[in-house]
C-alpha cells in the first residue's frame, strides 16, 4: 500500500463516516487502520495519541478500544498500555471452523427474512463487488465488504449468531489483507461475495449457504496457503 493510495482514501473514508456517533467513527476508523496495518501487529498505541491523530476525543477513543479489545484486534495491558495484536495462523484456522457454520447460517437468514428494500440492498453491494474484482480494487473490497457484514447483520435478525459473526470478521478481514497478495486470489474472493449477495437478493437459502461454503472453503485454502508460501 502506498502512501498515495492511503492519502486518496481518507475523503472516502470521511463520507463513510457522516452520521455516526463519536464512538463509532473512532471504532470504524480504528478497525480500518488496524486492518490494512497502519497500526501493525505488536505496535503499541496509546488513546492520546490516536485522539490528536483522529481528531476525536479520548472517550469516545477509549469505547472503541474497549469494542476492538472485546474483537481481539487489540490487547489492553495494564501497567503495559494497549498492544495491537499478533496473528496467529493456528488460531485464524480454528477461527475458520466456527466462522463456516456461524456465517452460513447468518446467510440462510438474511435470505429467509430480507425486506425488499434489503433485497435491493444485497443487489447493488454484488454489483460492487463485481466492480471490484473487474479492477482488482483491494481498497474498495475492504470497504465493500463491510457495508456487506453490515446488512447481513441486520437482515438475519437473529443477535445471538450476529454477536458470534461479529467477533470473527475483523480478524478474518485484517490476516486476510495482510496476506492476499502472495496467496489470494482477490478477483475470485469478489465475486464469490457477490454470489453470496445475489443468493440473499433472491430470498435462496441453498444458493446463499452454498456460495458461503465456497467462500469459506476458498478462505481455509488460502489460510493454508500462507504457511505453505512460507509467509
Amino acid at each position: 500500500m502506498t502512501k498515495r493510495k492511503a492519502v486518496r482514501a481518507k475523503p472516502a473514508r470521511r463520507a463513510a463516516d457522516a452520521g455516526l456517533s463519536l464512538t463509532e467513527r473512532a471504532y470504524t476508523q480504528l478497525e480500518e487502520m488496524i486492518v490494512r496495518l497502519e497500526l501493525p501487529p505488536g505496535s503499541a498505541v496509546s488513546e492520546s495519541a490516536l485522539a490528536l491523530r483522529l481528531g476525536i476525543g479520548r472517550t469516545p477513543i477509549r469505547e472503541a478500544l474497549q469494542r476492538l479489545a472485546r474483537e481481539r484486534l487489540v490487547n489492553i495491558l495494564p501497567r503495559r498500555g494497549i498492544i495491537v495484536s499478533e496473528i496467529n495462523i493456528k488460531s485464524q484456522l480454528r477461527l475458520l471452523e466456527v466462522r463456516r457454520e456461524v456465517e452460513r447460517l447468518v446467510a440462510k437468514s438474511a435470505a429467509r427474512r430480507a425486506t425488499p428494500e434489503e433485497r435491493e440492498g444485497f443487489v447493488g453491494l454484488a454489483l460492487r463487488f463485481e466492480k471490484c474484482a473487474r479492477t482488482n480494487d483491494d481498497v474498495g473490497f475492504m470497504r465493500v465488504d463491510r457495508e456487506f457484514h453490515d446488512l447481513l447483520v441486520l437482515t438475519a435478525h437473529n443477535e445471538f449468531a450476529v454477536s458470534a459473526m461479529s467477533l470473527m470478521h475483523s480478524l478474518s478481514r485484517r490476516f486476510w489483507y495482510i496476506h492476499y497478495k502472495e496467496a489470494a486470489d482477490m478477483p475470485l474472493t469478489a465475486k464469490l461475495h457477490a454470489d453470496i449477495a445475489r443468493g440473499i437478493a433472491a430470498g435462496s437459502e441453498a444458493a446463499a449457504g452454498k456460495a458461503m461454503d465456497k467462500l469459506i472453503d476458498t478462505v481455509i485454502k488460502f489460510t493454508r496457503d500462507t504457511v505453505t508460501t512460507g509467509l
